[in-house]
């Protein structure tokens, strides 16, 4: 007996949600738009299950890299139930990627005047008023496109939702910008990693660690197996004197390859900064019991035993 397909939209969504978790995307696209057919043959009017659709088909795109596409959804969506926060978050990440940092800020902001807690959109307006500073200058803010005021139904709306949305949403790296958490990456997504990874490396040569780091981060979306990503990212940080960040990407490291040297040596180094000299001490140790005539391991291991006593 044939398999039955999947005809009535519910199905079709629950179809494409499997799909989507097991990394099918171009097949979990085609199953929302096909329940988006059947719902808008119907003819009955559901903007919110209709929105849904479009936003989850738009991060079937993000993940395959089709941000005008992605772009396009969300803003379907949003027209339907505007100030969602999935589609906000979405477009603001496929903005981000076409380099179009104006627009993602004022997504990311929005975002945030719904939920504050929204960790993925705090970053975003991190790394984005970074950019808009770099590239548009200290009078970035006078040349961002209004950024609309969110109305109080819309925070009461988000409010009443379930608590599982929001604990989703408040999640240190959102699904949106850790695209391979859960998966393995495909060839293609190594190959993009390594490319990004390369111009990150140019960009540490010519001094643009702020750039640097924008290029590391993309190339971790595309493949977080890269030990020497997130070593080489950790320098960016330290050089910024962003010492936290450094450990964080060295700890990163370390798990990926537990004999990286210079993951150990930056995390001494972040350590060191931060005035945390027993960390630091026991990474130069065992750097030093993997490779014990590293020359600026033995001097800062000198200098470091000077603060613990």
């Amino acid at each position: 007996m044939a398999p039955k397909f999947p005809d009535s939209v519910e199905e079709l969504r629950a179809a494409g949600n499997e799909s989507f978790r097991n990394g099918q995307y171009a097949e979990a696209s085609a199953l929302y738009g096909r329940a988006l057919r059947v719902l808008q043959a119907q003819g009955s009017s559901d903007p919110e299950e209709e929105s849904v659709l479009y936003s989850n088909r738009a991060a079937c795109h993000l993940k395959d890299g089709n941000c005008r596409d992605c772009i396009k959804d969300c803003t379907s969506a949003l027209a339907l139930v505007p100030f969602s926060i999935k589609p906000l978050l979405r477009r603001a990440s496929a903005y981000e990627a076409l380099e179009k940092y104006p627009m993602a800020y004022v997504d990311y902001k929005t975002v945030l005047q719904i939920d504050d807690n929204v960790t993925s959109a705090v970053e975003g307006i991190n790394r984005m008023t970074r950019a808009l500073m770099d590239s548009l200058g200290p009078e970035w803010r006078l040349k961002l496109p209004s950024i609309p005021l969110v109305p109080v139904s819309a925070q009461k709306r988000w409010n009443s939702l379930p608590s599982e949305n929001h604990k989703e949403m408040a999640k240190s790296k959102s699904k949106e910008t850790t695209a391979t958490t859960n998966r393995v990456p495909s060839a293609g997504d190594v190959e993009k990693a390594r490319v990004l990874k390369e111009e990150g490396n140019e960009l540490v040569k010519k001094g643009n660690h702020k750039k640097a780091i924008e290029k590391y981060s993309e190339s971790l979306l595309c493949s977080n197996l890269e030990s020497a990503t997130y070593s080489n990212r950790a320098l960016c940080y330290l050089v910024l004197k962003q010492y936290t960040e450094a450990v964080k990407d060295c700890t990163e490291a370390l798990k990926l390859d537990g004999k990286n040297v210079k993951a150990f040596y930056r995390r001494a180094q972040a350590h060191k900064a931060l005035k945390d000299y027993k960390s630091s001490f026991a990474d130069i140790s065992n750097l030093l019991q993997i490779e014990p005539r590293n020359g600026p391991a033995q001097k800062l291991r000198q200098e470091v035993k000077q603060n613990l006593h």
